[in-house]
């Protein structure tokens, strides 16, 4: 299975998620790539659209390969304990948390995050490799104690797969390959977002949520 874009990937996502619809649910990116394609989901199921601020946790020495992720609580984990003590990773969750503050101030100023007690709510994200940012995610989201945590992915590793089912009250995958190497691989068009087009869609969302019905 290869999605055209993110856009593409998140109609097919809010397919699968379609009987959700109906049930106002919150909709939480994880941010930058996951922000159109979930923007996507939340239209489709008249949701509501925000993120869940999460980052990977890089090694000096191959930062790109996450060893365990953090929120914007400073909760954080790390997937392996051998990594637990390496010199640098104490530095590189303060760095982390420090550019989740400032995402934070960027994307929702003046707002707080939206609330997801007693709520269905989806989190979704454009692949799971690893799968510690997601779980990350789970883990913040789910201390807010929502009616349903829902996990919702276009693509993932078969193992990183298993280790978020146990997070999540449901888990919506389109397409877990074997031969799975990295999420790009699954999308003809896998683009960097920018934080500029996460504030767009963010605004786009909102003021679409702020009109009152049928205006």
């Amino acid at each position: 299975m290869i999605f055209r874009d993110r856009l593409d990937a998140g109609r097919r996502l809010g397919e699968a998620l379609a009987g959700w619809r109906g049930s106002r649910p919150l909709v939480l990116a994880i941010p930058r790539g996951a922000v159109p394609m979930a923007a996507v989901v939340a239209d489709a199921l008249d949701g509501e659209l925000d993120v869940v601020l999460v980052h990977k946790l890089g090694l000096p020495w191959n930062p790109e390969y996450a060893v365990g992720a953090i929120d914007e609580s400073g909760w954080s984990f790390v997937s392996d304990p051998a990594h637990g003590d390496v010199g640098g990773l104490e530095a590189e969750k303060r760095h982390r948390l420090a550019q989740l503050r400032e995402r934070r101030a960027l994307y929702s100023p003046g707002r707080p995050p939206a609330d997801a007690h007693d709520r269905v709510t989806i989190i979704v994200d454009d692949g799971l490799a690893t799968g510690a940012t997601m779980i990350a995610a789970l883990h913040a989201v789910r201390s807010q104690g929502p009616q349903r945590l829902i996990c919702a992915v276009p693509v993932a590793a078969a193992e990183s797969l298993a280790r978020v089912q146990a997070l999540a009250d449901e888990v919506v995958c389109l397409f877990a390959p074997q031969d799975f190497r990295a999420v790009g691989q699954f999308y003809c068009d896998f683009d960097q977002v920018e934080d500029a087009e996460v504030v767009a869609c963010l605004q786009r969302s909102r003021a679409a949520g702020a009109k009152p019905a049928g205006g």
